[in-house]
Protein backbone atom coordinates (compact mmCIF):
# COMPACT_ATOMS: atom_id res chain seq x y z
CA UNK A 1 0.00 0.00 0.00
CA UNK A 2 2.89 2.49 0.89
CA UNK A 3 4.29 1.31 -3.15
CA UNK A 4 0.82 2.65 -4.26
CA UNK A 5 0.62 5.81 -2.65
CA UNK A 6 4.80 6.51 -3.36
CA UNK A 7 4.13 5.35 -6.95
CA UNK A 8 0.39 7.16 -8.13
CA UNK A 9 0.58 10.42 -5.15
CA UNK A 10 4.12 11.37 -4.73
CA UNK A 11 3.96 13.90 -6.34
CA UNK A 12 2.02 15.59 -8.97
CA UNK A 13 3.39 14.15 -11.95
CA UNK A 14 2.10 10.42 -10.12
CA UNK A 15 -1.19 12.40 -9.43
CA UNK A 16 -1.67 12.60 -12.91
CA UNK A 17 -0.74 9.69 -14.45
CA UNK A 18 -3.31 8.09 -12.09
CA UNK A 19 -6.10 9.89 -12.59
CA UNK A 20 -5.55 9.65 -16.36
CA UNK A 21 -5.17 5.84 -16.04
CA UNK A 22 -8.70 5.97 -14.19
CA UNK A 23 -9.88 7.72 -16.45
CA UNK A 24 -8.99 6.00 -19.57
CA UNK A 25 -10.18 2.45 -17.87
CA UNK A 26 -13.79 4.57 -17.52
CA UNK A 27 -13.81 5.57 -21.18
CA UNK A 28 -12.93 2.18 -22.18
CA UNK A 29 -15.70 0.78 -20.26
CA UNK A 30 -18.33 2.77 -22.08
CA UNK A 31 -16.58 3.18 -25.77
CA UNK A 32 -18.22 -0.58 -26.95
CA UNK A 33 -21.38 1.17 -26.40
CA UNK A 34 -20.74 3.92 -29.42
CA UNK A 35 -19.89 1.61 -31.83
CA UNK A 36 -20.66 -1.10 -34.03
CA UNK A 37 -21.01 -4.98 -33.19
CA UNK A 38 -17.13 -5.54 -34.09
CA UNK A 39 -15.90 -2.93 -32.12
CA UNK A 40 -15.23 -4.91 -28.41
CA UNK A 41 -13.77 -7.78 -30.30
CA UNK A 42 -11.59 -5.12 -32.28
CA UNK A 43 -10.84 -3.76 -28.62
CA UNK A 44 -10.57 -6.91 -26.76
CA UNK A 45 -7.55 -7.85 -29.32
CA UNK A 46 -6.03 -4.51 -28.81
CA UNK A 47 -6.27 -4.76 -25.41
CA UNK A 48 -4.23 -8.14 -25.40
CA UNK A 49 -1.45 -7.42 -27.26
CA UNK A 50 -1.11 -4.47 -24.63
CA UNK A 51 -1.05 -6.45 -22.13
CA UNK A 52 1.37 -9.28 -23.74
CA UNK A 53 3.37 -6.11 -25.09
CA UNK A 54 3.47 -4.89 -21.35
CA UNK A 55 4.13 -8.13 -20.09
CA UNK A 56 7.06 -8.91 -22.21
CA UNK A 57 8.65 -5.23 -21.15
CA UNK A 58 8.03 -6.00 -17.73
CA UNK A 59 11.26 -8.87 -17.81
CA UNK A 60 12.72 -8.52 -21.46
CA UNK A 61 13.04 -4.74 -21.63
CA UNK A 62 14.51 -4.41 -17.69
CA UNK A 63 16.99 -7.60 -17.99
CA UNK A 64 17.51 -7.38 -21.49
CA UNK A 65 16.92 -10.96 -21.48
CA UNK A 66 15.03 -11.61 -25.23
CA UNK A 67 12.48 -13.69 -24.54
CA UNK A 68 9.80 -15.46 -27.35
CA UNK A 69 7.75 -17.35 -24.80
CA UNK A 70 4.91 -15.59 -24.81
CA UNK A 71 3.03 -17.70 -27.68
CA UNK A 72 3.69 -20.73 -24.84
CA UNK A 73 1.59 -18.76 -21.91
CA UNK A 74 -0.34 -17.35 -24.55
CA UNK A 75 -1.49 -20.86 -25.65
CA UNK A 76 -1.54 -22.63 -21.98
CA UNK A 77 -4.10 -19.96 -21.13
CA UNK A 78 -6.24 -20.88 -24.09
CA UNK A 79 -5.89 -24.62 -23.74
CA UNK A 80 -7.05 -23.98 -19.93
CA UNK A 81 -10.17 -22.36 -21.07
CA UNK A 82 -10.26 -25.67 -23.30
CA UNK A 83 -10.05 -28.28 -20.41
CA UNK A 84 -12.17 -26.31 -17.89
CA UNK A 85 -14.50 -23.48 -19.57
CA UNK A 86 -17.65 -26.00 -19.87
CA UNK A 87 -17.80 -26.15 -16.43
CA UNK A 88 -16.33 -22.59 -14.91
CA UNK A 89 -17.22 -19.54 -15.08
CA UNK A 90 -14.91 -17.60 -16.94
CA UNK A 91 -13.54 -15.62 -14.36
CA UNK A 92 -12.27 -18.34 -12.52
CA UNK A 93 -10.80 -20.61 -15.72
CA UNK A 94 -8.79 -16.88 -16.54
CA UNK A 95 -7.52 -16.75 -13.08
CA UNK A 96 -7.02 -20.72 -13.33
CA UNK A 97 -5.02 -19.94 -16.64
CA UNK A 98 -2.92 -17.14 -15.09
CA UNK A 99 -1.85 -19.34 -12.31
CA UNK A 100 -0.63 -22.22 -14.71
CA UNK A 101 0.93 -20.22 -17.13
CA UNK A 102 3.22 -18.36 -13.79
CA UNK A 103 3.67 -21.86 -12.84
CA UNK A 104 4.74 -23.15 -16.06
CA UNK A 105 7.33 -19.76 -16.30
CA UNK A 106 8.56 -19.95 -12.99
CA UNK A 107 9.21 -24.07 -13.25
CA UNK A 108 11.26 -23.07 -16.77
CA UNK A 109 12.41 -19.94 -15.56
CA UNK A 110 14.31 -21.88 -12.81
CA UNK A 111 16.26 -24.13 -15.18
CA UNK A 112 17.00 -21.85 -18.08
CA UNK A 113 17.71 -18.57 -16.52
CA UNK A 114 21.11 -19.17 -15.68
CA UNK A 115 21.69 -18.79 -19.39
CA UNK A 116 22.50 -15.57 -21.10
CA UNK A 117 21.94 -13.93 -24.37
CA UNK A 118 20.88 -15.76 -27.69
CA UNK A 119 21.16 -18.83 -25.61
CA UNK A 120 18.03 -18.10 -23.45
CA UNK A 121 16.37 -16.65 -26.46
CA UNK A 122 16.94 -19.57 -28.47
CA UNK A 123 15.29 -21.60 -25.74
CA UNK A 124 12.45 -19.84 -25.40
CA UNK A 125 11.83 -20.11 -28.69
CA UNK A 126 11.74 -23.56 -28.39
CA UNK A 127 9.55 -23.74 -25.66
CA UNK A 128 6.61 -22.35 -27.83
CA UNK A 129 7.94 -25.66 -30.74
CA UNK A 130 8.06 -27.80 -28.07
CA UNK A 131 4.43 -27.28 -26.64
CA UNK A 132 3.01 -27.12 -29.75
CA UNK A 133 4.48 -30.57 -30.69
CA UNK A 134 3.96 -32.32 -27.88
CA UNK A 135 0.06 -31.80 -27.19
CA UNK A 136 -0.53 -32.67 -30.80
CA UNK A 137 1.22 -35.96 -29.60
CA UNK A 138 -1.01 -36.13 -26.77
CA UNK A 139 -4.02 -35.64 -28.06
CA UNK A 140 -4.05 -37.67 -31.06
CA UNK A 141 -2.01 -40.26 -28.98
CA UNK A 142 -4.78 -40.45 -26.25
CA UNK A 143 -7.54 -38.85 -27.28
CA UNK A 144 -7.21 -39.24 -30.91
CA UNK A 145 -8.30 -36.24 -32.39
CA UNK A 146 -6.23 -32.75 -32.38
CA UNK A 147 -7.97 -30.09 -30.84
CA UNK A 148 -10.87 -29.20 -28.69
CA UNK A 149 -14.22 -26.94 -28.68
CA UNK A 150 -14.18 -23.99 -26.43
CA UNK A 151 -17.28 -22.39 -24.59
CA UNK A 152 -17.91 -19.36 -26.35
CA UNK A 153 -19.17 -15.90 -24.80
CA UNK A 154 -20.10 -12.71 -26.44
CA UNK A 155 -17.75 -10.10 -27.86
CA UNK A 156 -18.39 -7.22 -25.09
CA UNK A 157 -18.51 -9.96 -22.17
CA UNK A 158 -14.55 -10.85 -22.99
CA UNK A 159 -13.62 -7.33 -23.75
CA UNK A 160 -14.36 -6.55 -20.18
CA UNK A 161 -12.73 -9.44 -19.05
CA UNK A 162 -9.09 -8.36 -21.20
CA UNK A 163 -9.96 -4.73 -19.97
CA UNK A 164 -10.03 -5.66 -16.39
CA UNK A 165 -6.40 -8.12 -16.50
CA UNK A 166 -5.32 -4.54 -18.37
CA UNK A 167 -6.39 -2.41 -15.65
CA UNK A 168 -4.72 -4.96 -13.01
CA UNK A 169 -1.92 -5.33 -14.86
CA UNK A 170 -1.07 -1.73 -15.36
CA UNK A 171 -1.43 -0.97 -11.76
CA UNK A 172 0.40 -3.69 -10.92
CA UNK A 173 3.82 -2.40 -13.03
CA UNK A 174 4.03 0.86 -12.26
CA UNK A 175 4.60 0.38 -8.55
CA UNK A 176 6.76 -2.83 -9.22
CA UNK A 177 9.01 -0.57 -11.82
CA UNK A 178 9.53 2.46 -9.09
CA UNK A 179 10.18 -0.33 -6.11
CA UNK A 180 13.34 -2.33 -5.03
CA UNK A 181 12.25 -5.32 -7.06
CA UNK A 182 12.18 -3.15 -10.25
CA UNK A 183 15.53 -1.23 -9.36
CA UNK A 184 17.07 -4.79 -9.49
CA UNK A 185 15.75 -5.53 -12.62
CA UNK A 186 16.91 -2.85 -13.91
CA UNK A 187 20.59 -3.35 -12.52
CA UNK A 188 20.86 -6.90 -14.10
CA UNK A 189 19.80 -5.39 -17.44
CA UNK A 190 22.42 -2.72 -17.14
CA UNK A 191 25.27 -5.40 -15.24
CA UNK A 192 24.16 -8.30 -14.24
CA UNK A 193 27.64 -9.19 -12.46
CA UNK A 194 27.89 -5.86 -10.73
CA UNK A 195 24.25 -6.60 -9.33
CA UNK A 196 25.40 -9.99 -7.88
CA UNK A 197 28.07 -7.73 -5.69
CA UNK A 198 25.94 -5.60 -5.03
CA UNK A 199 23.63 -8.43 -3.05
CA UNK A 200 21.00 -9.16 -5.72
CA UNK A 201 19.90 -12.60 -6.28
CA UNK A 202 20.06 -12.10 -9.79
CA UNK A 203 18.45 -15.58 -10.93
CA UNK A 204 15.84 -15.52 -8.17
CA UNK A 205 14.67 -12.17 -9.53
CA UNK A 206 14.97 -13.03 -13.24
CA UNK A 207 12.67 -16.01 -12.14
CA UNK A 208 9.76 -14.11 -10.41
CA UNK A 209 10.02 -11.71 -13.40
CA UNK A 210 9.10 -14.04 -15.69
CA UNK A 211 6.64 -15.78 -14.27
CA UNK A 212 5.03 -12.64 -13.49
CA UNK A 213 4.53 -10.95 -16.90
CA UNK A 214 3.22 -14.90 -17.47
CA UNK A 215 0.18 -14.57 -15.53
CA UNK A 216 -1.32 -12.11 -17.43
CA UNK A 217 -1.10 -13.93 -20.79
CA UNK A 218 -2.30 -16.70 -19.91
CA UNK A 219 -5.54 -14.96 -18.64
CA UNK A 220 -5.65 -12.85 -22.10
CA UNK A 221 -5.07 -16.02 -23.53
CA UNK A 222 -8.33 -17.95 -21.63
CA UNK A 223 -10.33 -15.35 -22.82
CA UNK A 224 -9.84 -15.27 -26.06
CA UNK A 225 -10.01 -18.74 -26.65
CA UNK A 226 -13.83 -18.27 -25.95
CA UNK A 227 -13.97 -15.86 -29.12
CA UNK A 228 -12.24 -18.63 -31.63
CA UNK A 229 -14.64 -21.18 -30.11
CA UNK A 230 -11.93 -24.20 -31.12
CA UNK A 231 -8.19 -24.45 -30.43
CA UNK A 232 -5.81 -26.62 -31.62
CA UNK A 233 -1.81 -26.72 -30.76
CA UNK A 234 -1.43 -24.64 -34.30
CA UNK A 235 -3.53 -21.71 -33.11
CA UNK A 236 -3.02 -22.23 -29.19
CA UNK A 237 0.88 -21.84 -29.82
CA UNK A 238 1.50 -19.72 -33.25
CA UNK A 239 4.64 -18.35 -33.41
CA UNK A 240 2.90 -15.27 -33.94
CA UNK A 241 1.77 -14.48 -30.66
CA UNK A 242 5.40 -14.59 -29.64
CA UNK A 243 6.85 -12.14 -32.17
CA UNK A 244 4.04 -9.77 -32.28
CA UNK A 245 4.43 -8.20 -28.69
CA UNK A 246 8.49 -7.88 -28.74
CA UNK A 247 7.73 -6.14 -32.52
CA UNK A 248 4.63 -3.35 -30.40
CA UNK A 249 6.96 -3.17 -27.24
CA UNK A 250 10.29 -1.75 -29.42
CA UNK A 251 7.22 0.08 -31.96
CA UNK A 252 6.22 2.08 -28.90
CA UNK A 253 9.58 2.16 -26.83
CA UNK A 254 10.33 0.08 -24.19
CA UNK A 255 11.56 3.15 -21.63
CA UNK A 256 8.03 4.00 -21.06
CA UNK A 257 4.77 1.81 -19.50
CA UNK A 258 2.89 3.45 -22.49
CA UNK A 259 5.18 2.44 -25.31
CA UNK A 260 4.01 -1.12 -25.42
CA UNK A 261 0.27 -0.04 -25.37
CA UNK A 262 0.87 2.06 -28.54
CA UNK A 263 2.62 -0.09 -30.00
CA UNK A 264 0.15 -2.54 -29.40
CA UNK A 265 -3.25 0.50 -30.85
CA UNK A 266 -0.73 0.81 -34.02
CA UNK A 267 0.52 -2.52 -35.22
CA UNK A 268 -2.75 -4.28 -34.64
CA UNK A 269 -5.00 -1.96 -35.88
CA UNK A 270 -2.41 -2.11 -39.15
CA UNK A 271 -2.52 -5.39 -39.24
CA UNK A 272 -6.34 -5.66 -39.28
CA UNK A 273 -6.65 -3.36 -41.81
CA UNK A 274 -4.04 -5.11 -44.25
CA UNK A 275 -6.16 -8.42 -43.64
CA UNK A 276 -9.44 -6.62 -44.37
CA UNK A 277 -8.12 -4.88 -47.74
CA UNK A 278 -5.02 -6.32 -48.89
CA UNK A 279 -4.69 -10.12 -47.37
CA UNK A 280 -2.27 -11.47 -50.31
CA UNK A 281 0.42 -8.91 -49.62
CA UNK A 282 -0.71 -8.60 -46.03
CA UNK A 283 3.01 -10.56 -44.93
CA UNK A 284 4.49 -8.74 -47.26
CA UNK A 285 3.62 -5.08 -46.14
CA UNK A 286 3.95 -5.94 -42.96
CA UNK A 287 6.98 -7.33 -42.84
CA UNK A 288 8.33 -4.16 -44.82
CA UNK A 289 6.71 -2.09 -41.98
CA UNK A 290 8.25 -3.93 -38.95
CA UNK A 291 12.05 -3.87 -40.61
CA UNK A 292 11.53 -0.29 -41.24
CA UNK A 293 10.66 0.64 -37.85
CA UNK A 294 13.82 -1.75 -36.43
CA UNK A 295 16.43 0.50 -38.58
CA UNK A 296 14.53 3.77 -38.33
CA UNK A 297 13.56 4.14 -34.24
CA UNK A 298 15.29 1.39 -33.04
CA UNK A 299 14.35 3.36 -29.16
CA UNK A 300 11.07 3.12 -30.59
CA UNK A 301 7.97 6.06 -30.68
CA UNK A 302 8.62 7.00 -27.14
CA UNK A 303 12.77 7.27 -27.76
CA UNK A 304 12.41 9.26 -30.65
CA UNK A 305 10.08 12.36 -28.38
CA UNK A 306 12.65 11.87 -25.35
CA UNK A 307 15.13 12.77 -27.88
CA UNK A 308 13.49 15.75 -29.58
CA UNK A 309 13.07 17.18 -26.67
CA UNK A 310 16.22 16.43 -24.72
CA UNK A 311 17.70 18.15 -27.95
CA UNK A 312 15.19 21.20 -27.32
CA UNK A 313 16.29 21.58 -23.76
CA UNK A 314 19.57 21.99 -24.58
CA UNK A 315 19.50 24.21 -27.31
CA UNK A 316 17.36 25.94 -24.91
CA UNK A 317 19.40 26.09 -22.39
CA UNK A 318 22.75 26.88 -24.77
CA UNK A 319 20.34 29.70 -25.65
CA UNK A 320 20.19 31.51 -22.13
CA UNK A 321 23.50 30.90 -21.42
CA UNK A 322 24.58 32.96 -24.44
CA UNK A 323 21.84 35.70 -23.44
CA UNK A 324 23.39 35.87 -20.21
Amino acid sequence: MELLKRSFFGGKAAKIQFFAIIIAIVVLFFVPNFGSAYLPLFLAWVITYAVMSLAWTLFSGKTGYVSLASAAFYGTGMYVQAALGSNLPIVVSMIIAAAASFGVAFGIGLVTLRLRGVYFTIFTFGLSLFLNKFIHWYEVKFFHTKGHMVLAYDNLTVYYCVLVVFAIFLLVVIPMNKSRFGLALDCIGQNEDSAQHVGVNTTMTKVLAFAVSAAPVGAVGAAMATTIGYVDPDIAFKLLASFMPVLMAIFGGTHSVYGPIVGAIVFYSLQDYLLRELPGAYMIIFGCVMVAVILLMPKGIFGVIDTIIARRKRGFDGEVIGDV
